[in-house]
């Protein structure tokens, strides 16, 4: 079988990228430590995500919600293991029509269950989604 040099380099490169992309976003952080992330839609057209990974031993959880309208004003809160851990109001900003939210909670023994819930003030649309780590 005869090779020629450039398909060797275009295999190559091509079997690079494959491996690349094989790679799941959600087994990676920044600290490498676990992630996982769900995403949904929400009662209406807008679709929420939330991941929850490791942060210094600390679970650093994430929220977006995706309704690409700028200007909308939501209420959010974050709940772990059933208290409240955070709060507050957003409004969806341009050019996406999104907002996000961060905290950084602690990491309890066992399984640790987090929901997103946000709704928007005007319409009433909710979006809730649950990830457990």
């Amino acid at each position: 079988m005869n090779i020629r040099p450039a398909h060797l380099a275009v295999a190559v490169v091509a079997a690079t990228s494959l491996v690349t992309v094989a790679v799941p976003a959600q087994a990676r952080s920044g600290s490498g430590g676990h992630v996982v992330v769900h995403r949904g839609s929400c009662s209406a057209a807008t679709d929420w995500k939330l991941k929850v990974g490791t942060d210094n031993g600390r679970l650093e959880v994430e929220g977006e919600v995706d309704s690409n309208r700028a200007g909308q004003t939501w209420t959010w809160r974050i709940v772990h293991n059933g208290s409240l851990a955070a709060s507050g109001t957003r409004r969806t900003a341009a050019p996406s029509g999104s907002f996000g939210v961060r905290r950084v909670l602690g990491n309890r023994r066992g399984t640790d269950t987090v929901t997103l819930r946000a709704e928007n003030t005007r319409s009433g649309e909710v979006c809730r989604g649950t990830v457990r780590f």
